[in-house]
């Protein structure tokens, strides 16, 4: 029995774009054999089938173009890039790579498929997890060169928050060790909510420019951070490392953790809390009520905003005509949501110093709160921090703030269509991403994108493929390479979906050879006289 293989490039011996013996458009889509035991071919199907691969002018022009803005001498490609989320524990806990021959093929796999690169989060609490100022960069160093003899680019997240207790955590990564001492003794350097809760996530900005760990403030120990990193990987920066994204609150996202899932604290579509009562938080909010001749403003905050599982209208605060629309609840949505721009614009500041002239971008990511977006009040969304409401605009000033630094804006849930969400959520992705796009326009700020949900159908990524033409995204990325990516038919909307996004909404063609739609298989594929290793065996 023969596997018969249709690609439009060799996994073994890809086409050398600057040479003159091999034209991209002169190479037929190549169809190659290969034998396969007897009994396998069923088994094989079941994990990391690729189906039709993108042809090869595709795939050339993946790895020609540059991020936000296209490279070389070609000039801008018509499309938009598109990139994929890596694992979370791409680099595990330990600082080690994990699965290293299974991302190589993966890798290869993305690359055919004409992907231009891979997103990844370089964790604070991996690379500094040995003590301050002590930085374990190998595994991603690692991982940095596998991405270039891949083809591939990257973009790396700053991510300065833990990973475990959100939506799509699949391990658990916390802050630095000597990080969670610090706060074991100060337990107000991390979030609070009115009852006391704490949320070891990621630092509380009400301590940025406080030094609280170990002698430093956040902010230092951030910039220090980012400025190890640049050292270690500068000859790579502005060629394979294209976008560092800078993480500026739970889950890399600019925000405050309003929403968290662990142990059932949150549950969708509810409301969430207000995360202002650590002791640096509450005395901000003394003086700013001061400041404002409210001294009373400034005892507590608001008292009457419900619980993180309620409904708007089942809260004082939010309800249609409720407190948000007072002088009181004005001043305070004003200074919560200020607060957290001006943390923005600090951890920005130091990016954008330490990373100036090196060729790389940086971006910020936005949370897509879509829930509770048809209300008067946007209850969701104004205790992530974003004063968002009928009528105030909240991403107008966060994309002012992107522009000042040079920032991209990252913003999610870009696969979503209003109609598929749950008619009690009032929710509207689609709304909140027109609202988005008008925002960054004004600002004159780049606009990139996620999805915010595991999708594979057909639905979701045609809403992408229209929003990115829609609203011009420098770039998307696609959330994420797992085993379900590679089973045949996610695979093959993927592949369509990459060569819409390059074609600016074309629907992908199969190579002319491959008229019986057979899928190509990628990863460890193993005859009858062939063992399979123990990391492709995981992937299986």
């Amino acid at each position: 029995m023969a596997l018969t293989l249709r690609s439009s490039t060799s996994f073994l011996s890809p086409l050398d774009p600057s040479s003159k013996l091999h034209k991209a458009e002169d190479a037929p889509p190549s169809c190659v054999s290969l034998p396969l035991a007897p009994g396998r071919a069923t088994a094989t199907t079941r994990r990391l089938r690729l189906a039709r691969a993108a042809p090869v002018e595709h795939a050339s022009a993946a790895r020609e173009a540059m991020l936000h803005g296209g490279g070389g001498g070609g000039g801008r490609r018509r499309g938009t890039p598109v990139y994929v989320m890596l694992p979370l524990d791409t680099v595990g806990p330990g600082g080690q790579l994990s699965r290293a021959r299974t991302l190589a093929a993966s890798l290869m796999a993305l690359r055919s498929a004409g992907v231009d690169g891979v997103m990844v989060d370089v964790w604070w609490g991996v690379v500094e997890r040995e003590g301050p100022g002590r930085y374990d960069w190998e595994a991603y160093a690692e991982l940095v060169r596998m991405v270039e003899r891949a083809g591939l680019r990257l973009q790396m997240v700053m991510s300065f928050h833990q990973c475990g207790g959100n939506v799509g955590d699949s391990c658990n990564i916390p802050l630095p060790g000597w990080v969670l001492e610090e706060v074991s003794s100060n337990p107000d350097m991390v979030y609070t909510d009115r009852s006391g809760r704490r949320n070891p996530e990621y630092i509380s900005l009400g301590g940025d420019a406080l030094p609280v760990l170990k002698g430093r403030t956040p902010i230092q120990v951030y910039s220090d951070y980012m400025r190890s990193f640049r050292d270690r990987f500068r000859d790579y920066l502005g060629n394979v490392i294209m976008e560092i994204q800078v993480g500026l609150g739970p889950c890399g996202e600019l925000r405050y953790p309003s929403y968290p899932e662990a142990k059932g604290t949150w549950r969708f579509p509810g409301i969430g809390e207000f995360q202002c009562y650590d002791k640096y938080m509450r005395a901000s909010l003394q003086a700013a009520a001061q400041a404002a001749g409210h001294e009373e403003w400034g005892r507590s905050g608001p008292h009457n905003t419900g619980e993180y599982r309620q409904f708007p209208e089942e809260t004082g605060f939010f309800r249609r005509d409720g407190t948000w629309s007072t002088e009181y609840g004005h001043f305070f949505l004003e200074w919560y949501s200020g607060m957290l721009l001006e943390h923005g614009d600090r951890v920005l500041a130091a990016a954008e110093a330490v990373f100036r002239g090196t060729g790389a971008t940086i971006s910020a990511k936005v949370a897509g709160i879509h829930w509770h977006y048809r209300t008067r009040s946007h209850a969701a969304e104004l205790t992530a921090g974003y004063y968002n409401t009928r009528h105030h605009d909240g991403y107008a000033p966060i994309a002012l703030m992107l522009a000042k630094r040079g920032a991209v804006l990252n913003f999610t849930c870009m696969e979503m269509r209003d109609e598929q969400q749950p008619e009690h959520a009032n929710c509207s992705p689609e709304l909140l991403v027109q609202q988005v796009r008008a925002a960054s326009r004004a600002a004159r700020v780049e606009l990139a994108g996620e999805n915010a949900l595991e999708r594979y159908d057909e639905s979701a990524f045609s809403q992408v493929v229209g929003t990115a033409g829609g609203a011009a995204l420098s770039a998307f990325t696609y959330l994420r390479m797992n085993k379900k990516l590679f089973d045949a038919d996610n695979w093959r909307q993927f592949v369509s979906f990459v060569k819409a996004m390059a074609d600016g909404g074309k629907r992908a063609a199969l190579p002319s050879c491959d008229t019986e739609h057979s899928d190509l298989y990628v990863g460890f594929l193993d005859a009858a006289k062939q063992k399979r290793t123990p990391e492709a065996a995981a992937a299986l």
